[in-house]
């Protein structure tokens, strides 16, 4: 459920108290201290008896108890966090890249779920299900109408592996009864590796996993086959994730030996990562694509390859995130993530962004990513206390994210509020669906990025379906503003359709401007 505004927090006066309390009781839970405090414990239990039994209203005493352990960690990193049991499913089905589901991918659209593709060799596949399909029930109860939403379908859909599930479809008008067999259905963390021209490669790595690695190591010899003499990097967007998984690609460019990494804490040695075998990229030219939102294992990545002299670095900085965690799983299921060492890149320098100031403060200099700095360079970092020196002795800078070698700002050409509303809105997505069904096309990837044009006619056919399906009225000066950019993402979006994210930035990378100009490094 996303949140509504704030609201009202009754338990505020209550907040100090337990994070004395919890901190004794949370260190005693996870080191298994004997000098566990039965004071401060008991102190907790009276403090919610005196809830229980005098507060005005009732009590989300677990509620109380989870916001309160995020808060103390926040006042130690941004990065420390509690994640409830009920969460932590979300998150190993990240770290692993996998869960238990059907296969499919789906919208919701007319109040109806509506499958617009169905992975190989997946349940759904062996059962038959085919992109255009509607699902109208789930276990024999109904699946349509307004209450419907994306976190409902994949609960009801998802499950483990070996189970059964009995979905109802609706196709061409027929009602089809299927019983598929949940299996474990792996995320793509390499979702779009192909070769630009004759000699340039183009991987994008979308997150970092235990399977990212192996991913990434199959996409580069499936491209160095085809003639890959250079590679365009692309980390935008990326979060991050494990950090072994960077240290395993970082490997696959540097020579033996290079330090990829450093790592310490203040309870733990220093730890040196360096390259060890020989990489299948040591010989290939590199460009990395990073932005703001470029972070942790990213960083990793990006910092050891700008360090050693290997790649440039193109785009805006990244996000600034220098610090290390390890999880401890609590005996209710829950998890505490604590950071437990900084970590260097090859040069020495940290890349945390500042947080003495507090959480929220931290939170609000994200921001700076999308307003001053999305148009130029913040100078403030570039000071002598945070200068180090790269392999060859280029210049860098600590403080705060990595700095590309190459400056791009962001591109704000063809933007509008109709345009937002279109993409935020799932318009393209949508219209894309709509318009394959009944047009039936047939493409392979070439013929569409070489043949599909987006006439005036069917962009009329867009604009009218988005007002009428979505309430998103075409703005005519907007439209006209922002005509181009509807062009080239509604392409894409008929792309991924049939072709998921590799044919979706096989269009857009087209018409990129951080892209085009990226190619021009090499």
């Amino acid at each position: 459920m996303s949140d509504q505004g704030p609201k009202p927090l009754y338990w505020l006066p209550f907040l100090l108290t337990f994070i004395a309390a919890l901190g004794i009781y949370l260190g005693s839970e996870i080191f298994g201290s004997a000098e566990r405090s039965s004071k401060e414990i008991q102190k907790l239990d009276q403090i919610f008896q005196v809830l229980d039994n005098q507060y005005v209203d009732k009590v989300n005493k677990e509620e109380i108890f989870e916001k309160t352990i995020s808060e103390m960690l926040h006042r130690l990193d941004p990065h420390s966090n509690y994640i409830s049991a009920k969460n932590l499913k979300l998150l190993d089905e990240q770290t692993n890249a996998a869960f238990g589901g059907i296969g499919v991918r789906f919208l919701l659209f007319r109040d109806t779920i509506c499958v617009t593709h169905v992975n190989a060799a997946s349940p759904a596949f062996l059962g038959g299900l085919k992109r255009g399909d509607r699902i109208i029930a789930i276990n024999k109860k109904p699946s349509v109408g307004k209450k419907m939403s994306n976190d409902k379908v994949m609960a009801l859909l998802k499950g483990m592996p070996n189970t059964e599930v009995k979905v109802t479809i609706l196709r061409k008008g027929k009602k089809l009864q299927k019983t598929l067999v949940r299996n474990t259905i792996s995320i793509a963390t390499v979702p779009a590796y192909y070769m630009i021209d004759n000699q340039t490669g183009y991987i994008q790595i979308a997150q970092f996993s235990l399977p990212t690695a192996q991913e990434f190591h199959n996409a580069a010899l499936t491209l160095r086959a085809k003639g890959m003499k250079k590679l365009l990097l692309d980390l935008r967007g990326n979060g991050g994730g494990t950090m072994d998984a960077a240290i395993k690609i970082a490997d696959e460019f540097l020579p033996d030996g290079y330090l990829i990494l450093s790592s310490k804490g203040l309870h733990s040695q220093e730890q040196k990562y360096n390259a060890t075998s020989e990489g299948v990229l040591e010989k290939t030219k590199v460009v990395v694509l990073i932005d703001a939102q470029s972070a942790s294992a990213s960083e990793i990545l990006a910092g050891a390859l700008q360090d050693n002299d290997r790649a440039k670095i193109v785009g805006r900085r990244s996000y600034g995130k220098g610090l290390i965690q390890q999880d401890k799983r609590l005996k209710d299921g829950s998890n505490l993530r604590i950071t437990v060492a900084r970590y260097y890149t090859p040069s020495g320098r940290s890349i945390q962004r500042p947080y003495k100031k507090g959480y929220d403060a931290y939170r609000q200099d994200e921001q700076k990513a999308f307003t001053e700095e999305y148009f130029k360079i913040d100078s403030s970092i570039f000071v002598d206390s945070l200068k180090y020196k790269t392999r060859k002795g280029r210049t860098v800078y600590g403080g705060g994210g990595i700095m590309p070698d190459i400056f791009i700002a962001g591109d704000t050409t063809g933007r509008s509020l109709y345009l937002s509303e279109l993409q935020w809105g799932g318009v393209f997505n949508a219209f894309a669906f709509d318009y394959l069904n009944k047009a039936n096309i047939k493409y392979t990837l070439q013929e569409l990025i070489t043949e599909l044009s987006i006439t005036d006619q069917l962009l009329e056919q867009f604009t009218t379906f988005a007002s009428n399906e979505f309430e998103v009225r075409m703005q005519r000066n907007e439209f006209l503003h922002s005509k181009e950019n509807i062009k080239q993402l509604l392409k894409a979006e008929i792309a991924r359709h049939f072709f998921l994210e590799n044919g979706y930035y096989q269009v857009m990378n087209n018409y990129d401007p951080e892209v085009q100009r990226a190619l021009k490094c090499f």
